[in-house]
């Protein structure tokens, strides 16, 4: 199954989507697109567990879920503060390049601790805490 993932950073919302089978050739007419035949396919939607990378399949979803709650925070400090990215880039010691990716939520590149360190740098106080798991297996989550 092919899907596309949507996500919209200023809401905090990541939804994914089937694609359906029709091909776009099939839909075009005269070089455009039928709006009566696209409108005949239907799109199959699924809700997301709450994590987006288990519903796809990812390894180690949790630790992506994570990445990318914290690269959401880094990004809405920098935009709330009008940091242009060479700014942002010298406040958390890496380059406009890389503060580029992290503002379209790429940061694969990066541990979770790096992460962690770019929102110290931000002026955040950053805070873990363990405690018993719910059911048989923990979970790591993000409280912002």
């Amino acid at each position: 199954m092919q899907y596309r993932l949507y996500r919209n950073i200023q809401l905090d919302v990541c939804m994914y989507i089937q694609a359906s089978g029709r091909s776009r050739q099939a839909a075009q007419r005269g070089g455009r697109i039928s709006m009566s035949a696209k409108a005949k396919s239907a799109i199959k939607a699924e809700k997301s567990s709450g994590n987006v990378f288990a519903d796809l399949g990812f390894p180690h979803p949790e630790q992506e879920l994570l990445k990318a709650r914290l690269t959401l925070e880094i990004y809405r400090i920098i935009r709330k503060r009008g940091l242009k990215q060479t700014e942002a880039g010298k406040i958390l010691g890496i380059k406009q390049p890389h503060v580029s990716a992290l503002m379209r939520n790429r940061a694969g590149s990066f541990s979770v601790e790096r992460l962690m360190d770019f929102l110290t740098a931000l002026g955040q106080d950053v805070e873990i805490s363990v405690k018993p798991a719910r059911g048989r297996q923990g979970e790591v989550s993000l409280v912002a």
